[in-house]
């Protein structure tokens, strides 16, 4: 492949060197400049005169990249070296990802996970099962879903060096973020570019509610960006929540539906879960049994089978599974500690309910809200409305800034905070609030008897209370 190929396939220019065959000096890797070798190919969002130097002095390939600055259009004519600017960096990334897929994992089967909750719990709920099957897997879902994304080449990167340090590979799971963007700016169509890239066998949709705020400002802007999934899947098999409205209304070829309702969809749960209405997992040998969990299992299991993968090895998979971290995971018996990723409404309503159907006439809930820093002030009504629409008069809230544990990118602006105390004010909720999660966290474990219930929630300003609580209990 000729350089001018591969910069007119990203809607990109060349400056510098434009004369060499790739296929002559690339590895068919595509990563980061501090990782990269001769040979590699590197994405960046951005680049200034000296990360050209080093590309250069590091052999690269070429360098592609959004917003060349501080000279580096300069540089990489002054050195001759192969620089390619794109006016949207997203392209580069799902070029390198079809490229990877294309030329590294040419016969594995892959399958495609999104959505605004649950995607990351099902994807390794996927993954664990294809794994217990046999079966050479890989996925790139960890527990803050960082590598979902097609703002940098992470996933071409990860799978590449899984392949050459491990071999061929069956199975490709891929979490792909419903709605993405940088610096404020929304990827359009980040979900079905990153599709595309991949070529699904299965995909799977887990369900559409409000998130990103900001980046999308409706939900039919959240319905836009995943609507076409089910496109990019093409004649795969595309999993999907029969108990969400905006799921049922998309327009899949082959769609499989699983419910918790409906008993008339192939997969459903009544007390265990069917399959063409024959038991196949019973609730007893459930990981976990909450319902919004439960929905995660269902669109595994519906993908594993629609993989063809044994329901023996389905059932035995399902019963082995060990959750993510932060996803309602006890981090403590006495008192009661639950820790959960719950980061939007939808999350927030879900894990409240099922924390309160553990309280009884002797236990009491204290539930520690992180709020979102630096994620905008209407995600952050639309989270403290949903505090409010599931807290009883007798569950104690206490709020935290998280300013101790957070960088910039996730600081909690005075606005932020602000709109939290007014619709709790309006709504007459009594809250406590701490600037600092240490402190926020002491006190509420002063508080709780043995007996009670701690609810943690929140995002990346509630990620470091595990290790604080270790200094605590």
């Amino acid at each position: 492949m000729k350089i001018n190929e591969l910069t007119d396939s990203i809607d990109g220019k060349i400056v510098g060197n434009d004369s060499f065959f790739l296929n002559q000096d690339f590895t068919g890797r595509f990563t980061f400049i501090n990782d990269s070798t001769k040979g590699d190919i590197v994405i960046r969002h951005w680049i200034n005169g000296k990360g050209i130097e080093m590309a250069a002095d590091k052999e690269i390939a070429c360098l592609i990249t959004q917003n060349p600055k501080d000279g580096a259009i300069e540089k990489a004519e002054e050195l001759n070296f192969p620089l390619i600017i794109t006016d949207k960096i997203e392209l580069a990334n799902a070029y390198a990802l079809k490229w990877t897929v294309n030329n590294f994992s040419p016969s594995s089967k892959n399958i495609v996970i999104t959505g605004t909750n649950g995607k990351s719990t099902t994807s390794h709920l996927i993954y664990h099962i294809l794994k217990s099957a046999g079966y050479h897997a890989f996925t790139n879902t960890d527990s803050e879903s960082e590598f979902n994304t097609l703002i940098d080449p992470m996933v071409s990167k990860l799978i590449s060096d899984e392949i050459n340090a491990n071999g061929k590979l069956d199975y490709l799971v891929i979490e792909v973020s419903e709605v993405q963007g940088w610096l404020g700016n929304l990827m359009k169509n980040h979900a079905s570019l990153m599709s595309n890239a991949l070529n699904p066998e299965v995909g799977v949709i887990t369900n559409i509610a409000m998130d990103h705020i900001g980046l999308v400002n409706s939900i039919d802007e959240v319905f836009d960006e995943i609507s076409a999934v089910p496109q990019a899947i093409g004649d795969g098999i595309t999993i999907l929540n029969h108990d969400d409205e905006l799921v049922r209304k998309l327009d899949a070829k082959n769609p499989f539906y699983w419910s918790m309702n409906d008993k008339s969809c192939d997969l459903y749960f009544d007390d265990g879960i069917y399959y063409n209405d024959e038991l196949i997992i019973e609730k007893r040998d459930l990981p976990f049994t909450s319902g919004h969990f439960i929905q995660n299992i269902l669109s595994a299991v519906g993908a594993c089978i629609s993989l063809n993968i044994d329901l023996d090895e389905i059932r035995n998979a399902v019963k082995s599974y060990r959750a993510l971290n932060r996803r309602f995971a006890k981090l403590n018996d006495e008192p009661l500690i639950i820790d959960d990723f719950a980061h939007n409404p939808d999350g927030i309503r879900n894990t409240i309910r099922e924390t309160i159907k553990l309280l009884d006439d002797d236990r009491r809930l204290h539930v520690v809200c992180a709020i979102r820093g630096s994620r905008g002030v209407e995600i952050n009504q639309l989270n403290v409305e949903a505090l409010v629409e599931v807290l009883t008069d007798d569950i104690n809230l206490f709020l935290s800034s998280s300013n101790d544990v957070v960088n910039d990118l996730n600081y909690v602006t005075p606005k932020e905070r602000e709109v939290f105390f007014d619709v709790l004010d309006k709504n007459n909720v009594k809250y406590a609030h701490f600037d600092n999660l240490i402190d926020c966290l002491s006190e509420v474990y002063g508080l709780a008897d043995k007996n009670d219930i701690i609810l943690l929630i929140g995002a990346q300003g509630m990620d470091p209370a595990e290790s604080l609580l270790q200094n605590i209990l």
